[in-house]
């Protein structure tokens, strides 16, 4: 009996492990990541299946459908080949009549976000990946409740693993004040589902239907209060692109709660911004906001400025920054000396040395934390939640949005050249025992 138990259990393993890889050559990956998982498989059955139920999915269309747009109001009359593209994937055309506001520090960030929220007056939908429980995070749940009790719907949407250090007893406080809060991606669930590497990584904040508050920053004294370090960005927004944001929230409430059914903003047109939101993630069919990344740096005849606080790119975007370069695109790449995630700092290390060897300017910011996520190439923008990493690009629920009018750009710009002075161009060459680890950790790196 012992040698037949001992042969079913073979067979079983062995019937796994051929599930496991053809769950892994079904779903749409990079050859190098449909690579190091049947490797992994392969080598480490009893330790890869089980991470893979966990974390292997990507696209998953009956877990997270489709996120449905509303038709585009207020088209741009000319709109640049990058926003043409994007429309080839889904995304609503570029919009005219925005109004836009950016935020560069910490003051501006709290004082709009404060006023966003504050001034609403029928309905407040908002997600953040992270809640932290501190004073930043106790006044923004404080000015929740003092709406909720004033009859404002509140619809409060957090990521289960970035709000582990949640103010919880405010959060009580607010649900009791009639708010509805939901969190998303929790850690129970069924093994099918694998949504446990799949996190909404968005930012926003969408008043009345009208403006809305959005960008990099989460909820915590690090991203809105003085005095920290951190270097960030988010903006107000006004206008036709607002509607993009009802969609993204209302997608994103109908995966944790009930649909919210429709949804329409009267924001007015009266902006001289044009802008095109683009979401990623599992609720995006295609990889819009990637692939058109790829193709914005191809196309690129001047200039391609990136600050990212994590920098693991797919091998496109990898291939399109050094294939730039080489063609005589300025190329630069601005992020932290050391961020707050020393795993991605160890991985990141051949990427930038290679990017460096092709001519591309590497900005490392000698002091503190730099977590703007934003870009420019040529004569757009872009500023959102998602990092220039194989997460955020081909994992996380994220948003970017696109900018095409001269005046955000050369702003941007400004900003992007006034933090230079603070950084220490070029790369540093490892030691030989960094320079192993690196290796190591960017072999993981494709498997997500």
């Amino acid at each position: 009996m012992i040698w037949l138990a001992s042969h079913i259990l073979v067979v079983l393993s062995i019937a796994m492990v051929g599930v496991a890889m053809l769950f892994v050559l079904q779903q749409r990956r990079t050859p190098q990541s449909a690579a190091a998982w049947v490797l992994f498989i392969l080598l480490i059955p009893y330790l890869a299946i089980p991470l893979f139920l966990a974390l292997g999915f990507r696209k998953q269309a009956g877990r997270f459908p489709p996120i449905r747009f509303s038709p585009a109001t207020h088209p741009a009359a000319n709109p640049q080949p990058i926003a043409k593209a994007l429309q080839a994937f889904g995304i609503p055309a570029a919009s005219e009549g925005n109004s836009l506001t950016l935020h560069f520090t910490p003051t501006q960030a709290q004082t709009a976000l404060m006023a966003t929220i504050l001034q609403a007056q029928t309905r407040l939908d908002i997600t953040f990946y992270l809640l932290d429980n501190d004073a930043t995070g106790h006044a923004f749940v404080e000015a929740l409740i003092a709406r909720a009790k004033a009859g404002v719907a509140v619809h409060l949407i957090l990521d289960r693993l970035g709000a582990l250090h949640r103010p919880k007893a405010e959060l009580a406080r607010l649900l009791a004040a009639g708010a509805k809060l939901r969190y998303f991606s929790p850690f129970l669930h069924r093994p099918d589902n694998g949504h446990l590497n799949l996190r909404n990584h968005r930012k926003m904040v969408v008043a009345d239907l009208n403006t809305v508050w959005a960008g990099g920053r989460n909820i915590g004294d690090a991203y809105l209060a003085e005095g920290h370090d951190w270097i960030d960005l988010s903006f107000t927004l006004q206008g036709p692109a607002v509607q993009s944001y009802i969609d993204v929230f209302a997608a994103d409430w109908d995966v944790v709660g009930t649909p919210p059914g429709t949804l329409i903003s009267h924001s007015p047109a009266d902006g001289a911004v044009t802008a095109q939101l683009v979401p990623s993630g599992p609720d995006t069919p295609d990889d819009a906001l990637h692939d058109a990344l790829v193709y914005g740096i191809h196309r690129a005849e001047r200039s391609v400025w990136i600050t990212t606080p994590y920098f693991l790119p797919t091998e496109a975007l990898q291939q399109a920054l050094i294939t730039a370069s080489r063609r005589g695109v300025d190329v630069r790449v601005m992020l932290p000396q050391t961020s707050n995630q020393w795993i991605t700092d160890l991985a990141r290390g051949a990427y930038l040395r290679d990017l460096d060897a092709a001519g591309c300017t590497i900005l490392r910011l000698r002091k503190g934390m730099l977590h703007a996520k934003a870009g420019m190439i040529d004569d757009m923008a872009w500023i959102g939640s998602a990092n220039f990493d194989v997460r955020s690009m081909l994992l996380n629920f994220e948003t970017a949005l696109m900018l095409y009018d001269a005046a955000t750009v050369i702003a941007l710009q400004a900003w992007f050249t006034g933090l230079a002075p603070l950084c220490e161009p070029g790369v540093l060459i490892p030691s030989l025992p960094r320079r192993c680890a690196e290796s190591i950790f960017r072999l993981g790196a494709p498997m997500l």
